[in-house]
């Protein structure tokens, strides 16, 4: 995912998904003839119905949830960005020891923009940052407030440390995706099965009846494939932009 474009990688889990429904419902077709399966047409579309309302509820709460997670880091990382851009401006107003502060903090937002997109694509985090992050706190720690505002300053810094941190632990925690394996486990194997039931019908149309299996399949595929993509991002193209960083380091110049 990391590596090739997601409406490749959409394109073609559709293809393979289409195929194994189109593929068995022919092969039953083929194998038992249209007459025979016609039979089961009553009963098994009852049974059809209440398989794929219980998928599809199953479904649509993955793509929701991974949504909303995904709206959340993007919120993350704004959030992060602006605590940087902040922070350096607070810094100004600091006394001699303000310099350590702006450097510092200029060093970890230059090197979240140049090296954690490319860890987090692989759900990992960069150590530069990490380093970076230690002597910011570091900077901030060595500060002596000695007049009111200074006091005053140096706990709004500390604040805005602290969004950063919480912040930059967010868009890790989301990097290598929320919904636990289990789950796509049983979503991947209860599609399999959803897909497998047209095989247990037959029309006197052919043509309308790989149609039918072959759309349903299509939209099954490319709503479990936005699942995914959603899980993870910072990973593929297109992803959560590192563009508010880039933004902060402009207004840092």
């Amino acid at each position: 995912m990391r590596d090739t474009p997601l409406w490749v990688i959409g394109a073609v889990v559709t293809a393979v998904v289409v195929g194994y429904a189109v593929g068995l419902m022919l092969l039953t077709r083929f194998h038992y003839g249209a007459d025979r399966l016609k039979e089961n047409n009553e009963v098994a579309g009852f049974k059809y119905a209440v398989v794929g309302v219980l998928y599809a509820v199953l479904l649509a709460f993955v793509v929701i949830a991974v949504w909303e997670d995904y709206t959340h880091t993007e919120d993350s990382v704004r959030d992060e960005a602006k605590a940087t851009i902040d922070l350096y401006h607070v810094a100004l107003a600091l006394p001699d020891e303000g310099s350590n502060v702006r450097e510092a903090v200029l060093r970890y937002t230059k090197s979240v923009y140049d090296t954690s997109w490319d860890s987090m694509a692989l759900g990992g985090r960069s150590e530069v940052v990490g380093r970076n992050l230690v002597a910011l706190n570091q900077a901030i720690l060595d500060l002596e407030p000695s007049s009111r505002k200074e006091q005053v300053l140096f706990q709004q810094a500390l604040d805005l440390l602290t969004l950063i941190t919480d912040n930059r632990n967010e868009r890790l925690d989301s990097a290598n995706g929320s919904v636990p394996g289990v789950l796509w486990f049983v979503l991947i194997v209860g599609g399999f099965i959803t897909l497998g039931y047209p095989a247990f019908f037959a029309s006197s149309n052919l043509d309308a009846q790989v149609l039918m299996t072959g759309s349903l399949a299509a939209l099954l595929a490319l709503t479990l494939f936005l699942g995914i993509a959603f899980d993870f991002p910072f990973t593929g193209d297109p992803h959560i932009s590192r563009g508010p960083f880039a933004d902060a380091l402009l207004q840092m110049d």
